[in-house]
Protein backbone atom coordinates (compact mmCIF):
# COMPACT_ATOMS: atom_id res chain seq x y z
CA UNK A 1 0.00 0.00 0.00
CA UNK A 2 1.13 3.62 -0.95
CA UNK A 3 1.65 5.81 2.25
CA UNK A 4 1.62 9.34 3.10
CA UNK A 5 5.43 8.54 3.76
CA UNK A 6 6.04 7.56 -0.48
CA UNK A 7 3.92 10.43 -1.45
CA UNK A 8 6.39 12.80 0.56
CA UNK A 9 9.50 11.35 -1.13
CA UNK A 10 7.62 11.58 -4.39
CA UNK A 11 6.48 15.06 -4.30
CA UNK A 12 9.92 16.05 -2.97
CA UNK A 13 11.85 14.12 -5.85
CA UNK A 14 9.84 16.24 -8.41
CA UNK A 15 10.58 19.46 -7.00
CA UNK A 16 14.15 18.54 -6.87
CA UNK A 17 14.35 17.90 -10.40
CA UNK A 18 12.75 21.01 -11.18
CA UNK A 19 14.92 22.74 -9.58
CA UNK A 20 18.00 21.42 -10.47
CA UNK A 21 16.71 21.50 -14.40
CA UNK A 22 16.42 25.51 -13.71
CA UNK A 23 19.58 25.90 -12.33
CA UNK A 24 21.29 24.19 -15.20
CA UNK A 25 19.05 25.63 -17.89
CA UNK A 26 19.77 28.69 -16.01
CA UNK A 27 23.63 28.28 -16.46
CA UNK A 28 23.57 26.93 -20.06
CA UNK A 29 21.28 30.31 -21.76
CA UNK A 30 23.21 33.03 -18.73
CA UNK A 31 25.85 33.39 -20.89
CA UNK A 32 24.70 33.96 -24.43
CA UNK A 33 21.72 35.84 -23.42
CA UNK A 34 23.68 38.07 -20.95
CA UNK A 35 25.93 38.61 -24.06
CA UNK A 36 23.27 39.51 -26.69
CA UNK A 37 21.56 42.05 -23.83
CA UNK A 38 24.79 43.55 -23.59
CA UNK A 39 25.22 44.00 -26.85
CA UNK A 40 22.02 45.65 -27.43
CA UNK A 41 22.45 48.37 -24.91
CA UNK A 42 26.01 49.02 -26.03
CA UNK A 43 24.48 50.05 -29.21
CA UNK A 44 21.90 51.54 -27.99
CA UNK A 45 24.45 53.77 -26.07
CA UNK A 46 26.21 54.12 -29.16
CA UNK A 47 22.97 55.36 -30.86
CA UNK A 48 22.59 57.89 -28.22
CA UNK A 49 25.76 59.21 -28.22
CA UNK A 50 25.22 60.03 -31.92
CA UNK A 51 21.96 61.53 -31.73
CA UNK A 52 23.26 63.67 -29.09
CA UNK A 53 25.84 64.94 -30.93
CA UNK A 54 23.71 65.18 -34.29
CA UNK A 55 21.44 67.71 -31.82
CA UNK A 56 24.91 69.61 -30.58
CA UNK A 57 26.07 69.86 -34.22
CA UNK A 58 22.33 71.40 -35.27
CA UNK A 59 22.13 73.68 -32.05
CA UNK A 60 25.57 75.24 -33.07
CA UNK A 61 24.90 75.67 -36.15
CA UNK A 62 21.80 77.43 -35.76
CA UNK A 63 23.64 79.54 -33.58
CA UNK A 64 26.69 80.47 -36.02
CA UNK A 65 23.29 80.98 -38.74
CA UNK A 66 21.99 83.28 -36.19
CA UNK A 67 25.50 85.06 -35.90
CA UNK A 68 25.61 85.62 -39.18
CA UNK A 69 21.74 86.74 -39.67
CA UNK A 70 22.73 89.47 -36.62
CA UNK A 71 26.65 90.61 -38.45
CA UNK A 72 25.13 90.84 -41.84
CA UNK A 73 22.47 93.09 -40.58
CA UNK A 74 25.25 95.52 -39.79
CA UNK A 75 26.05 95.85 -43.40
CA UNK A 76 22.88 95.69 -45.44
CA UNK A 77 20.16 97.64 -43.06
CA UNK A 78 21.93 100.57 -42.13
CA UNK A 79 19.83 103.94 -44.11
CA UNK A 80 17.08 101.49 -45.91
CA UNK A 81 14.41 102.78 -43.95
CA UNK A 82 15.95 106.30 -42.56
CA UNK A 83 12.98 109.04 -42.65
CA UNK A 84 10.32 106.31 -42.80
CA UNK A 85 8.08 106.59 -39.92
CA UNK A 86 7.15 103.24 -38.47
CA UNK A 87 4.76 101.66 -36.26
CA UNK A 88 4.57 98.98 -34.40
CA UNK A 89 1.97 97.15 -32.93
CA UNK A 90 1.78 94.20 -31.03
CA UNK A 91 -0.71 91.61 -30.40
CA UNK A 92 -1.03 89.62 -27.43
CA UNK A 93 0.93 86.49 -28.94
CA UNK A 94 3.69 88.16 -30.31
CA UNK A 95 5.08 89.83 -27.18
CA UNK A 96 8.46 87.34 -27.36
CA UNK A 97 9.91 88.62 -30.04
CA UNK A 98 9.12 92.45 -30.56
CA UNK A 99 11.92 93.29 -29.12
CA UNK A 100 14.19 92.46 -31.85
CA UNK A 101 11.70 93.49 -34.69
CA UNK A 102 12.32 96.81 -32.92
CA UNK A 103 15.87 96.28 -32.62
CA UNK A 104 15.91 95.75 -36.61
CA UNK A 105 14.17 98.50 -37.64
CA UNK A 106 16.08 100.90 -35.18
CA UNK A 107 18.87 99.22 -37.24
CA UNK A 108 17.90 100.52 -40.31
CA UNK A 109 17.61 104.16 -39.57
CA UNK A 110 13.24 104.02 -39.37
CA UNK A 111 11.60 106.44 -37.12
CA UNK A 112 9.63 104.91 -34.75
CA UNK A 113 5.98 107.29 -34.15
CA UNK A 114 5.07 104.29 -31.53
CA UNK A 115 4.70 101.16 -30.16
CA UNK A 116 1.69 100.09 -29.47
CA UNK A 117 0.61 96.82 -27.41
CA UNK A 118 -2.67 95.30 -27.71
CA UNK A 119 -3.92 93.07 -24.61
CA UNK A 120 -5.52 89.90 -24.44
CA UNK A 121 -8.92 92.38 -23.19
CA UNK A 122 -8.91 93.79 -26.81
CA UNK A 123 -9.32 90.33 -28.61
CA UNK A 124 -12.03 88.87 -25.57
CA UNK A 125 -15.18 88.23 -27.53
CA UNK A 126 -16.71 89.16 -24.39
CA UNK A 127 -15.86 92.06 -24.87
CA UNK A 128 -17.34 93.06 -28.40
CA UNK A 129 -20.03 94.89 -26.99
CA UNK A 130 -17.90 97.27 -24.89
CA UNK A 131 -15.67 98.10 -27.73
CA UNK A 132 -18.05 98.88 -29.89
CA UNK A 133 -19.18 101.73 -27.51
CA UNK A 134 -16.10 102.61 -26.41
CA UNK A 135 -15.05 103.54 -30.53
CA UNK A 136 -17.93 105.69 -30.12
CA UNK A 137 -16.86 107.44 -26.67
CA UNK A 138 -13.22 108.09 -27.86
CA UNK A 139 -13.82 109.40 -30.58
CA UNK A 140 -12.74 113.35 -31.57
CA UNK A 141 -13.39 116.10 -33.64
CA UNK A 142 -10.41 115.46 -36.32
CA UNK A 143 -11.12 111.36 -35.34
CA UNK A 144 -15.03 110.76 -36.15
CA UNK A 145 -16.54 107.52 -36.31
CA UNK A 146 -17.93 108.49 -39.65
CA UNK A 147 -16.52 105.64 -42.22
CA UNK A 148 -15.58 102.87 -39.52
CA UNK A 149 -17.31 99.17 -40.06
CA UNK A 150 -20.60 99.00 -38.98
CA UNK A 151 -21.06 95.56 -39.31
CA UNK A 152 -21.12 94.74 -35.44
CA UNK A 153 -17.90 93.73 -34.65
CA UNK A 154 -16.07 95.34 -31.92
CA UNK A 155 -12.68 94.50 -32.55
CA UNK A 156 -13.03 95.79 -36.47
CA UNK A 157 -14.50 98.89 -35.41
CA UNK A 158 -11.63 99.74 -32.62
CA UNK A 159 -9.25 99.06 -34.92
CA UNK A 160 -10.60 100.99 -37.35
CA UNK A 161 -10.47 104.03 -35.45
CA UNK A 162 -7.02 103.10 -34.16
CA UNK A 163 -5.81 102.70 -37.63
CA UNK A 164 -6.94 106.19 -38.38
CA UNK A 165 -5.16 107.73 -35.82
CA UNK A 166 -1.89 105.75 -35.93
CA UNK A 167 -2.04 105.62 -39.07
CA UNK A 168 -1.43 108.60 -41.92
CA UNK A 169 -4.70 109.49 -43.76
CA UNK A 170 -5.72 109.04 -47.44
CA UNK A 171 -4.94 112.31 -49.61
CA UNK A 172 -7.58 114.76 -49.55
CA UNK A 173 -8.57 113.82 -45.80
CA UNK A 174 -7.76 116.08 -42.67
CA UNK A 175 -5.02 114.51 -40.46
CA UNK A 176 -5.90 113.53 -36.99
CA UNK A 177 -4.99 116.61 -34.31
CA UNK A 178 -1.86 115.62 -31.93
CA UNK A 179 -4.16 116.23 -29.18
CA UNK A 180 -7.17 114.09 -30.62
CA UNK A 181 -4.79 111.28 -31.02
CA UNK A 182 -3.46 111.77 -27.75
CA UNK A 183 -7.17 111.19 -25.98
CA UNK A 184 -8.03 108.15 -28.54
CA UNK A 185 -4.80 106.00 -27.11
CA UNK A 186 -5.98 107.39 -23.96
CA UNK A 187 -9.14 106.08 -24.02
CA UNK A 188 -8.26 102.78 -24.83
CA UNK A 189 -5.21 102.75 -22.38
CA UNK A 190 -7.55 103.80 -19.41
CA UNK A 191 -10.02 100.87 -20.04
CA UNK A 192 -7.06 98.27 -20.71
CA UNK A 193 -7.37 97.63 -24.08
CA UNK A 194 -3.64 98.42 -25.29
CA UNK A 195 -0.37 100.65 -23.66
CA UNK A 196 1.98 102.49 -25.39
CA UNK A 197 5.95 102.49 -24.62
CA UNK A 198 5.98 105.52 -22.14
CA UNK A 199 2.47 106.58 -23.13
CA UNK A 200 3.64 108.24 -26.04
CA UNK A 201 3.29 108.30 -29.95
CA UNK A 202 4.69 110.83 -31.53
CA UNK A 203 2.94 111.22 -34.88
CA UNK A 204 1.31 109.45 -37.58
CA UNK A 205 2.74 106.17 -39.42
CA UNK A 206 2.88 105.43 -42.80
CA UNK A 207 3.54 101.57 -42.43
CA UNK A 208 3.03 99.45 -39.52
CA UNK A 209 4.93 96.36 -38.49
CA UNK A 210 1.88 94.19 -36.64
CA UNK A 211 4.02 91.34 -34.47
CA UNK A 212 1.99 87.96 -33.90
CA UNK A 213 2.82 85.05 -33.04
CA UNK A 214 0.92 81.31 -32.77
CA UNK A 215 -3.13 80.94 -33.36
CA UNK A 216 -4.63 80.54 -29.74
CA UNK A 217 -5.79 77.65 -28.47
CA UNK A 218 -8.15 78.43 -25.97
CA UNK A 219 -12.37 77.70 -25.86
CA UNK A 220 -12.77 81.15 -27.96
CA UNK A 221 -9.60 80.10 -30.58
CA UNK A 222 -11.59 80.69 -33.47
CA UNK A 223 -13.08 84.11 -32.66
CA UNK A 224 -9.74 85.36 -31.02
CA UNK A 225 -8.00 84.34 -34.01
CA UNK A 226 -10.47 85.92 -36.71
CA UNK A 227 -9.95 89.03 -34.16
CA UNK A 228 -6.57 88.86 -34.85
CA UNK A 229 -6.94 89.06 -38.87
CA UNK A 230 -9.71 92.09 -38.31
CA UNK A 231 -6.86 93.84 -36.77
CA UNK A 232 -4.89 93.32 -39.26
CA UNK A 233 -7.02 93.86 -42.25
CA UNK A 234 -8.07 97.84 -40.93
CA UNK A 235 -4.35 98.65 -40.72
CA UNK A 236 -4.04 96.97 -44.01
CA UNK A 237 -6.82 99.51 -45.53
CA UNK A 238 -5.02 102.43 -43.92
CA UNK A 239 -1.26 101.67 -44.62
CA UNK A 240 1.73 99.68 -45.27
CA UNK A 241 1.68 96.41 -43.63
CA UNK A 242 4.38 93.66 -42.60
CA UNK A 243 3.18 90.91 -40.12
CA UNK A 244 6.21 89.58 -38.30
CA UNK A 245 5.13 86.24 -37.00
CA UNK A 246 6.00 82.84 -35.55
CA UNK A 247 5.23 80.05 -38.14
CA UNK A 248 2.49 79.75 -40.83
CA UNK A 249 0.21 77.16 -39.82
CA UNK A 250 -2.62 76.19 -37.69
CA UNK A 251 -4.12 79.14 -38.43
CA UNK A 252 -2.64 81.93 -37.33
CA UNK A 253 -2.09 85.62 -38.81
CA UNK A 254 0.35 84.33 -41.25
CA UNK A 255 -1.31 81.28 -42.55
CA UNK A 256 -4.46 83.17 -43.01
CA UNK A 257 -2.80 86.07 -44.54
CA UNK A 258 -0.86 83.35 -47.15
CA UNK A 259 -4.30 81.51 -47.84
CA UNK A 260 -6.20 84.42 -48.92
CA UNK A 261 -5.43 85.74 -51.97
CA UNK A 262 -6.36 89.41 -51.60
CA UNK A 263 -4.65 90.00 -48.62
CA UNK A 264 -1.65 88.23 -49.69
CA UNK A 265 -1.75 91.11 -52.64
CA UNK A 266 -1.36 93.69 -49.76
CA UNK A 267 -0.10 92.03 -46.19
CA UNK A 268 3.28 90.88 -46.37
CA UNK A 269 4.38 88.39 -43.99
CA UNK A 270 7.57 86.56 -41.98
CA UNK A 271 7.20 83.23 -40.29
CA UNK A 272 10.09 83.65 -38.71
CA UNK A 273 10.55 86.65 -36.64
CA UNK A 274 11.02 85.27 -33.60
CA UNK A 275 15.08 84.63 -35.14
CA UNK A 276 17.68 87.32 -35.64
CA UNK A 277 17.63 86.06 -39.37
CA UNK A 278 13.26 86.42 -39.62
CA UNK A 279 13.86 90.38 -37.86
CA UNK A 280 16.22 91.03 -40.36
CA UNK A 281 13.76 89.92 -43.00
CA UNK A 282 11.06 92.11 -41.56
CA UNK A 283 12.71 95.22 -42.35
CA UNK A 284 13.98 94.03 -45.35
CA UNK A 285 10.08 93.14 -46.20
CA UNK A 286 9.32 96.90 -44.86
CA UNK A 287 11.65 98.20 -47.11
CA UNK A 288 10.03 96.54 -50.29
CA UNK A 289 6.65 97.67 -49.00
CA UNK A 290 7.39 101.41 -48.89
CA UNK A 291 9.60 101.20 -52.10
CA UNK A 292 8.26 99.35 -54.37
CA UNK A 293 4.54 98.80 -53.15
CA UNK A 294 4.76 95.17 -53.23
CA UNK A 295 3.74 92.24 -50.93
CA UNK A 296 5.89 89.39 -50.51
CA UNK A 297 5.67 86.16 -48.46
CA UNK A 298 9.19 85.05 -46.95
CA UNK A 299 10.81 82.47 -44.06
CA UNK A 300 11.45 78.89 -43.70
CA UNK A 301 7.75 77.76 -43.91
CA UNK A 302 6.46 75.07 -46.17
CA UNK A 303 4.24 78.04 -47.88
CA UNK A 304 6.58 80.42 -47.44
CA UNK A 305 7.91 81.58 -51.79
CA UNK A 306 11.42 83.23 -50.42
CA UNK A 307 13.75 83.27 -47.64
CA UNK A 308 13.57 87.20 -47.88
CA UNK A 309 13.04 90.00 -51.00
CA UNK A 310 15.17 91.14 -53.14
CA UNK A 311 17.93 93.12 -51.10
CA UNK A 312 17.95 96.98 -51.64
CA UNK A 313 20.04 98.75 -54.02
Amino acid sequence: MINFRYHVVSLTAVFLALAIGLVVGTAALNGPVADSLEGQVTGLRKDNQNWRQQVNNMEKQLALEEDFAEEISQVILPGTLTGRRVLVLTLPNGRDHTEGVLKKLQQAGATLTGRVELQDKFINPDNNTNLLELAVTAARPTAQTTGLPGNGHGVETSSALLASVLLDRQQGVAPVSDADRRAVLAAYNNAGYLTTDNNKVTGSAEAVVVVSGQPYVDKDSEKRDESVVKIAEQFDRTGSIVVAGKGSVGGNLVSVVRGDPVLAQTISTVDNANTVQGQLVTSLALVEQLTEKKAGQYGVGDNAPSLLPRLPQ
